[in-house]
This record gives structure tokens, sequence and C-alpha cells, in this order.
């Protein structure tokens, strides 16, 4: 199980707040060109970084990009397979790609766009990608080490806060994102998860009793 019972109330409340708040958010801005107030507000403050903190912010984006998810996906899944086993490593495949496939496809339906037209930005691509890897992680490690519900909840949240917050910052600062695009990103992730976390479980559930059946 990827999804303990212990945090499955929870996290589906969780889930469901998110996904209020990416419909929310994509229908105030579908079809925008602009910040909204929020952006030109929190924008300014995080824009114009120094050069380390730029380099650092670059580093965050490359983790995003093609070959930097490719690689760190990738280093994750060996872990993976070493530590837990093909089930934890074909979970968190699951979780990043459902997180990407479903912000990209929101991209194209909600059509905000940042520095001109083509450049769709509405819900972070990136962000949602970093915060499902730690996030699907997180509840792995959650499972394995039993936590309970609350202590479990905390972890996975945390995990999923920080990571979405790094690089949610590292995008506004690169000027790739309006603030409320990493939280639409974050969101996005933090309602795929726990939904994601429910169908494996479910199709486990499935296989493990037709094999009974199978062997009759």
């Amino acid at each position: 199980m990827v999804l303990p019972g212990a945090l499955r109330a929870g996290l589906g409340l969780v889930a469901g707040v998110a996904a209020l708040v990416v419909g929310v958010l994509g229908g105030m801005y579908a079809g925008h060109g602009r910040p909204g107030r929020v952006d030109a507000w929190v924008q300014p403050a995080v824009e114009g970084a120094g050069p380390t903190p730029r380099h650092f912010a670059l580093a965050l984006d490359f983790l995003g990009e093609p070959l930097g998810s490719v690689l760190l996906v990738g280093a994750v899944v060996a872990g993976c397979l070493l530590l837990w086993g093909p089930r934890a490593a074909v979970f968190v495949v699951a979780c990043v790609g459902v997180a990407v496939g479903v912000a990209t496809v929101l991209k194209y339906v909600v059509g905000r766009t940042i520095h001109g037209a083509g450049n769709l930005s509405y819900p972070s691509g990136h962000t949602a990608f970093l915060t499902a890897l730690a996030f699907a992680l997180a509840l792995i490690v959650t499972g394995r080490l039993g936590l309970g519900g609350a202590a479990g909840t905390v972890l996975v949240l945390a995990s999923a806060l920080v990571a979405g917050a790094a690089m949610g910052w590292a995008q506004v600062a690169l000027g790739a994102h309006y603030p409320t695009d990493v939280v639409g990103g974050w969101c996005t992730a933090l309602a795929v998860v726990p939904a994601t976390a429910w169908l494996v479980d479910r199709s486990a559930g499935r296989d493990a009793r037709s094999r009974p059946a199978a062997r009759r």
C-alpha cells in the first residue's frame, strides 16, 4: 500500500482543496497575459536575484527541464529499486508523469501566457514535477516507517511544501512564471499524487484478489 490508511482521509481532503484552488486560479487567469494583483505584489520581491541566488535558481530550473528531470527521476527510480522494489519505482514515475501531464493539459485549457503569446504559464509544470516527486517519495518513506496519521501527514506535506517552494521561487526569480502559476503547479501535485496513490493501491488490490481465482 503506497497510501497509508491513516493518511487517506487527511490527504483526500488536501487533494480536494488543492483541486479547488487549481480550478479557481485557472478560472481567474484564463486567457490573461499579465500578472494579477498578488503577482504584482510578490514578483518584484523575488525577481532580479543576485548572481549566487540566480545560479541556484538555474540549477533548480534544470531539474525540471527534460534532461534534468530524466536524470533526477532515473536516480530516484534506481534508489527505489535498490531500497524498496519495483512497485515503489513505478509509483514515483506514475505520480510524476500524471502531475506533469495534468499540468500540461491545464496550460492549454487555461491559456494564460507570460512574455508574449505562445508562452503558456499556468500552472507551472516545473513546480508540479518537483512537488509530485517529493510528495511520492515522502509517502513511500511514511509507509515504510509506519508513521501515524499526524506524523505521516506532517512529513509528506512538509516535503511537498519545501520542494514546491524551492522550485516555485526559482521559476519566479527567473521570470519564467507568475507567483500564482507556481501556486497552481504546487496544488496540481497535491491533488494528483493522493489520487494516483489511491488508484495504484486499488489496482494492486484487484490483482491480489484475482490471483487465487486464477490458480483454481
